[in-house]
């Protein structure tokens, strides 16, 4: 489909796309701080872009699209930024957010890693197309117009009812959003609980019931298994330590560390097992541009010039190396630091790519990846740096941060050009536009960060505050860092991880041996592993409500494959959540205090929540049954 004479970069949709991408920014790294995972908003973006733009003047799909480039880049920049930058601040190495670390390293490596995938696009979007299922979804949205103005109202509902729950359970303090307990079972420990938490559940529902089985199977392996284990084997630290208290101290210290092992492996087997088709691609894609240099593509077709992709990557990777050179002062230091961000980028670039080929960005293993460079980094700089320098757990923090924005965007561009495609966008206006919501969203993560620090703060930092926010791989990645360094990991947990993955691998590759639609993905069972249980219940609980969704319309003669009414709804649900969660730490940090806003001095107990959750979840269903579409 192409649509030569109709405008794709025009001013209106420049500035909408540069404003979406800072909301969802602001929203995704809040639910990624809060759960330890973070969504796709490419649909979201393009669903409220044509409602907006329909209210404005007549807008067209190119540009449609174009904002919802740029806003997808922006919560993807979020998410690489959240998964590492925290860190920082937990290992005490920064006492707050500096702005201008925050903006430049984010900035250059979500430049880098969109870059990195200019030369991929023909190979995995025209000459041999992968799904890029979310890419195609979004693409649908799109070309239906009709169908997505009205879709607006989802998300509008969903975000007032997620901003509202939000708002009753942390600002007005009317009920408790958790529930969780622990028992004494003879020589041993039982765990349960559950946060009653819509964008949870919305998660759930967007992954579908495969990864929230997974992530469940990896929680109940943990805390069922796992925990009880360690706790017949050994005496709690402290005479008086409450169960609840020994569960998570074992949680931890110890059996944590069997997800980050796992997460390793998984991360390392993704590199392995796409390695020829990541060369393949690269090699696919400089070859089509040496071909087309003497002649003027279609405009289709028409990617940024490779002159520029070059003098870009050079002028991006040159201040890098400035800045680490600052961070270390030593030039045996800061070149090897460069080098290993410039190959391992490019490379974890190549491989998310590749991935939201295959199951989409939501479900890139973008933190498998990461925590790899962060461990192979910290082992190659504290032989360089010695095992007692200051500054080498933050080195490779750093480093792993780089990599973690460039691959976050590489696969959220893929995917944007994938529906671009789809639509007959132009490709360099797409990367372009990358580029411009990866930059707008650098300049305002610092701010966003520091909000959330002062009003929450982060599970397992010293001015954590009750129902602060867990910032699963942040820790993660502290406690991989700083145990390379002091040489406290607990090798035998991760070596533990390591066999359950192998054992999951084999496990899947089996079952992709023989078809089977479920799969195993072991960067999903590893993260269940790693995560605290209360927030696995829920996603599990979403999942089940999207399988009974589809179970509902394929007895009545449906296609079974939910409307895209329920994942508007969802998105709503998440963003609306995560917004007010953001709004409410403003007076937070204003006041001091965390009940600034409060009606009760002691909430209501868990009852409301459940009452309210469960009016959600059935709404959810209906948005998510509201189709006539015969299978």
């Amino acid at each position: 489909m192409t649509h030569n004479k109709l405008p794709e970069l025009t001013v209106r949709s420049v500035l909408l796309g540069v404003i979406l991408s800072i909301l969802l920014a602001g929203a995704n790294a809040y639910l990624g701080l809060f759960a330890g995972m973070t969504i796709s908003a490419s649909i979201p973006a393009a669903v409220v872009s044509m409602g907006i733009l329909k209210l404005l003047r007549k807008s067209n799909v190119l540009e449609n699209n174009i904002v919802q480039t740029a806003a997808s880049a922006g919560e993807s920049l979020a998410a690489g930024v959240i998964f590492t930058f925290p860190a920082l601040v937990l290992m005490d190495y920064w006492q707050e957010f500096d702005f201008l670390w925050v903006t430049a390293i984010a900035a250059l490596g979500g430049l880098l890693g969109a870059l990195f995938t200019i030369p991929l696009r023909r190979a995995m979007i025209v000459e041999e197309p992968m799904a890029f299922p979310e890419g195609v979804a979004t693409a649908e949205v799109l070309t239906s117009g009709h169908a997505a103005g009205g879709g607006v109202w989802y998300i509008v509902q969903g975000g007032l009812l997620g901003g509202l729950f939000k708002i009753g359970q942390e600002a007005l303090n009317l009920w408790n959003g958790l529930f969780e307990g622990a028992m004494r079972l003879g020589g041993t420990l039982g765990y349960g609980g559950a946060n009653l938490s819509p964008a949870l559940l919305s998660v759930g529902y967007i992954v579908g019931l495969n990864i929230a089985v997974l992530i469940f199977l990896g929680g109940v392996l943990n805390w069922w298994v796992a925990i009880p284990l360690c706790a017949s084997l050994e005496t709690p630290p402290e005479a008086n330590m409450s169960a609840l208290d020994w569960a998570y101290h074992i949680w931890s210290s110890k059996t944590r560390y069997i997800g980050v092992g796992g997460m390793i492996a998984g991360g390392l087997w993704t590199i392995v097992s796409l390695r020829s088709s990541v060369l393949a691609g690269i090699r696919s894609g400089l070859k089509v541009r040496r071909h087309a240099d003497g002649q003027r593509p279609d405009r289709t077709q028409q990617d940024i010039p490779t002159r520029w992709v070059l003098v870009l990557i050079i002028a991006s990777v040159v201040p890098l190396f400035l800045l680490y050179q600052r961070f270390v002062g030593d030039l045996s230091v800061s070149i090897p630091m460069a080098v290993i961000m410039l190959g391992t980028g490019f490379l974890f670039s190549a491989v998310a790519a590749y991935m939201a080929g295959l199951v989409g960005s939501s479900n890139n293993p973008i933190s498998g990846v990461t925590i790899a460079t962060v461990l192979v980094s910290g082992l190659l700089l504290a032989a360089l740096m010695g095992r007692h320098s200051a500054v080498g757990p933050a080195a490779a923090v750093i480093i792993g941060s780089v990599v973690c924005c460039a691959a976050a965007i590489a696969g959220d561009t893929m995917q944007d050009l994938k529906a671009g495609y789809l639509v007959g966008a132009t490709p360099w206006k797409q990367q372009l536009m990358e580029m411009v919501g990866t930059l707008a969203v650098a300049f305002v993560m610092a701010p966003i960060l520091t909000l959330l620090l002062k009003a929450y703060g982060f599970a397992g930092h010293a001015s954590a505050k009750a129902g602060a926010l867990a910032a699963v791989q942040a820790n993660l990645v502290r406690s991989i860092a700083d145990g390379v360094f002091a040489g406290t990991l607990p090798w035998t947990y991760i070596a533990i991880g390591f066999g359950l993955a192998a054992v999951v691998i084999a496990v899947d590759a089996r079952l992709a041996a023989f078809g089977s639609g479920f799969r195993i993905p072991v960067l999903a069972v590893a993260i269940g592993i790693y995560l605290p249980f209360h927030l696995a219940a829920p996603i599990f609980a979403g999942g089940l409500l999207r399988e009974a969704v589809c179970r509902y319309r394929l007895r009545r003669g449906l296609v079974p494959e939910p409307s895209n009414g329920g994942l508007l709804f969802a998105s709503g649900l998440i963003t609306g959540e995560a917004m007010a969660g953001i709004l409410i730490a403003i007076p937070i940090v204003i006041t001091g205090s965390k009940h600034a806003m409060a009606i009760l001095e002691e909430p209501l107990g868990v009852w409301p929540a459940a009452i309210l959750l469960s009016a959600i979840a059935f709404q959810l269903a209906r948005s998510a049954a509201a189709d006539t579409t015969k299978s």
